[in-house]
């Protein structure tokens, strides 16, 4: 099987975005944008060969994620007035720090048609999360009267198991060669571990909508690829509260040194680019931006005649936030999907002898 075979059908492992649709709907609640610093989309869900062709049928995603987050005095305290501890409405000057080391397992199944839809091939994806997390707020809040001051500590400490919210997407890709393209749409579900009293949530608390598209320029061993999404946010029934819509891109570029073994680098730019808004909102337009940079590798290997296996370990440092949470994150991705089909060997033709 030759390089360029090889690398359009391992497309469903390669990314652990497009196997997990991942997260898209469903973060932990504790550590990104938006309301309390949450989005439904966390960065860098979409990777290498995101917009390459797949191979037609079942695929098992399992993806482990850390991450290791810290948030200064804004995120901090919009996540102290959600949860009713911090009245905004009194002149208080509050000195805060967020931190947060979530560790979250989610299993992605996903099925790709072999009947082409509007000249592309579909692919549907389902996600559901399950995990813990132990969010943490040291807050030191001062209140001043004339020549006098107040000064009071407040420790907020949670910690929890839970599930995700369930997300859901499908897809379409069409491939012109070395030109590969990619439309997509995913919805969030809110099924999961929340409450808007509680510093450690797995759900977001309301529904949510992401559509984008995306690239792929793959020849003899080398991609680049690249995809643009948008975020469309329901409000929070428990909380009045409705996030803005947000622009995500996802990066990555890599090269394979063997069939199996890849290597390359990933990136993502997150920006909102509306104010958030609604009857429960209390801290103003509140928009939030990140970007982050990492390595990454991957390993192909066979499981049996008709299905292969994907490890693949990717990184991210994270720098330049604006209202939201700030570190570093790793994915642990195990995947299996349908191989390639074996080309049977050219019939020999028999020698005729008179």
């Amino acid at each position: 099987m030759g390089l360029i075979h090889f690398a359009e059908h391992m497309r469903p492992i390669a990314s652990p975005a497009m196997l997990t649709l991942a997260i898209v709907a469903c973060p932990p609640n504790f550590a990104k944008a938006d309301e309390g610093g949450v989005s439904m989309w966390v960065p860098g869900f979409f990777g290498s060969l995101s917009a390459t062709p797949l191979q037609p049928g079942w695929s098992l995603a399992t993806l482990y994620y850390h991450s290791a987050v810290d948030a200064s005095a804004a995120v901090a305290r919009s996540r102290l007035i959600t949860i009713g501890q911090f009245n905004p409405i009194i002149d208080i000057t509050l000195q805060a720090r967020l931190a947060a080391r979530p560790d979250l397992l989610l299993v992605a199944p996903s099925y790709t048609f072999a009947t082409p839809v509007l000249g592309g091939q579909a692919n549907v994806t389902l996600l559901q999360g399950f995990g813990h997390i132990a969010p943490s707020i040291d807050a030191l809040l001062t209140a001043s009267i004339g020549p006098f001051s107040i000064s009071r500590f407040l420790q907020v400490n949670d910690e929890r198991w839970g599930f995700s919210d369930f997300g859901a997407q499908g897809s379409l890709r069409w491939n012109f060669g070395v030109h590969n393209f990619m439309t997509y749409a995913a919805v969030n579900v809110p099924t999961g571990t929340y409450d808007s009293t509680r510093l450690a949530n797995f759900g977001i608390g309301h529904w949510a909508v992401d559509a984008g598209g995306g690239y792929t320029y793959f020849i003899t061993g080398n991609e680049f690829s690249a995809v643009l999404g948008f975020t469309y946010n329901f409000e929070n029934p428990s909380t009045d509260y409705k996030n803005g819509t947000d622009m995500h891109l996802d990066l990555g570029v890599s090269k394979f040194l063997t069939k199996q073994l890849q290597i390359g680098a990933v990136g993502y730019a997150y920006q909102q680019i509306t104010c958030d808004s609604g009857a429960g909102n209390r801290v103003g337009c509140f928009e939030s931006r990140i970007f982050g940079l990492g390595p990454q590798i991957g390993y192909l290997f066979p499981l049996g005649e008709h299905y292969q296996g994907y490890l693949n370990l990717k990184g991210y440092k994270e720098f330049e936030a604006e209202n939201r949470a700030e570190g570093w994150n790793v994915w642990l991705t195990f995947a299996i999907s349908p191989a390639a089909p074996h080309e049977p060997p050219a019939a020999r033709t028999p020698l005729v002898r008179k």
